[in-house]
């Protein structure tokens, strides 16, 4: 029998499970004790959790670059869009959080029981759009759940749009649903193509930055069109400065 080998993802999820399911009870019984018989033992703990809770979250802030990076990698198209799919849900939101967040958004992840159908909350010059994450490895998105999406963010919406992503497809009542409402949907083909997009342009902000941009802050990095080169924004096209080169 071959040797079974385990992730570092797998890991992972195992100490954070631990740490849900075990020791965080442990600690709410401690500190309930604290409370009521011994304030000595409260306070002392009470600010071993709080140094606890800041080194998680580091912690937590790392393992998702970590694995936004793992996961681009070297891999081909297929290879890549498998290992999306054989993530679990919740990390399936957290990369698609990430995603966004090399596409220049500020993100927030909304996911679990009470998420109202929205998983991920995208912010870009002042606008939020609204994310659904869907991590099918066969099934497609039907057209009763991308009504009850929209019926989620209808009310939210102002000049932003929905995102509906899965790693599978969609099928053909779902987009025609679609056709006049402001939602965008990512089948797992276009998902690919922003995940490249999204090493493109860190790639380029990281090689080609050239200062910060007067009217926004943005980045300034080198292009060209046919009058030739120049400075331009990295926020284009919501802020259209250049320079000269």
């Amino acid at each position: 029998m071959p040797k079974r080998e385990i992730s570092s993802d797998k890991i992972f999820d195992l100490l954070s499970d631990i740490l849900l399911k075990v020791l965080l009870p442990l600690y709410l019984l401690v500190m309930l004790y604290g409370w009521f018989f011994n304030k000595t033992i409260f306070w002392k703990w009470f600010f071993y959790g709080i140094v606890f809770v800041m080194a998680a979250a580091v912690f937590d802030i790392w393992r998702r670059k970590a694995r936004f990076k793992r996961v681009q990698g070297f891999l081909s198209d297929r290879e890549l869009l498998l290992k999306l799919k054989k993530m679990r849900p919740t990390e399936f939101e957290e990369y698609i959080a990430d995603l966004f967040l090399k596409l220049g958004y500020k993100t927030q992840t909304v996911g679990g029981s009470y998420d109202r159908g929205i998983d991920v909350i995208a912010e870009k010059d002042g606008i939020k759009h609204y994310i659904q994450c869907k991590k099918f490895i066969t099934q497609k998105v039907t057209v009763g759940a991308m009504r009850d999406f929209y019926g989620a963010i209808t009310d939210h919406l102002a000049n932003g749009k929905g995102y509906f992503i899965t790693t599978n497809k969609f099928t053909l009542e779902a987009e025609k649903f679609t056709e006049d409402k402001p939602i965008e949907l990512i089948d797992g083909q276009r998902l690919i193509e922003y995940i490249r997009l999204a090493e493109k342009e860190t790639s380029v902000l990281k090689s080609s930055s050239l200062g910060k941009c007067p009217k926004c802050g943005g980045n300034l990095i080198e292009r060209k069109s046919k009058f030739g080169k120049f400075y331009g924004c990295s926020n284009y096209p919501n802020c259209r400065f250049t320079k000269k080169v």
